[in-house]
């Protein structure tokens, strides 16, 4: 008896130390227990892949036509029953202006076409030495000629660079017709007029304006220019007044 005291004194607190840890680790595992079992369990993912037959689409459905037994003049009173969109009708209505203008705009132009062809079929009257009114700026300075050239209004206009005129013949009064005829020149550097074209003015109809126009052109001399191209180009327009 005296032993089982004896050892009983001696591992009292070696026992007492071991249920206290053996208890503290139950206590951890039970805490852990609960809350594991708190949280959600990850429910797995199944994967069908067995073969599904393709869904059926719906059957189109086949109108069948039904004669009508309505009169043409019935039908015609009653109206169609088939939705109209009024927008291209605006539009063909549209379509259908802008035609018969661009086809009125062809109607002129082969018209204009015509005359122009006309006017250079007739052929331009040759006529002689005509005695014409004549402007000249012999023992004018070229600053004089200069301003004195662009000042008023004038039946007669020319377009040469950097040139002016010497003697210019007048015709505008000669013919009994009027019109505007304007005539390519080609003038040298000596100021002779080399070749005098008229140009076709589907207007005039009186010839003569052109050979009035092509002679006086013919006529014209300008100023002695150097340093001006061996063949320089540029017009001279007559406006003819009516007698």
């Amino acid at each position: 008896m005296k032993k089982l005291k004896e050892l009983y004194r001696r591992h009292i607190y070696g026992v007492i130390g071991t249920l206290a840890f053996h208890l503290i680790l139950l206590t951890i595992f039970l805490l852990a227990e609960l809350k594991t079992s708190k949280m959600p369990k990850d429910e797995g993912i199944i994967l069908d892949f067995t073969e599904q037959p393709p869904p059926k689409l719906p059957e189109p459905e086949v109108k069948k036509e039904k004669k009508a037994n309505t009169s043409p003049t019935e039908s015609a009173d009653r109206g169609s029953n088939r939705a109209v969109n009024d927008a291209s009708k605006k539009k063909q209505t549209k379509d259908q202006f802008f035609d018969k203008s661009y086809r009125d705009e062809i109607a002129k132009a082969k018209a204009l076409v015509n005359d122009v062809n006309k006017t250079l079929s007739q052929k331009i009257p040759e006529i002689g030495d005509v005695k014409m009114p004549e402007e000249t700026t012999e023992g004018m300075k070229p600053e004089d000629i200069k301003n004195t050239i662009y000042k008023g209004k004038s039946n007669i206009h020319y377009s040469l660079k950097d040139r002016y005129h010497v003697r210019l013949p007048i015709p505008i009064y000669l013919a009994q017709g009027g019109g505007e005829i304007t005539v390519d020149i080609v003038v040298d550097r000596n100021g002779r007029v080399l070749s005098a074209t008229p140009r076709p003015n589907p207007n005039v109809t009186d010839t003569m304006l052109y050979a009035y126009a092509k002679k006086a052109a013919e006529n014209t001399e300008f100023n002695v220019a150097p340093n001006a191209p061996e063949k320089q180009r540029g017009t001279i327009t007559y406006n003819f007044v009516p007698q």
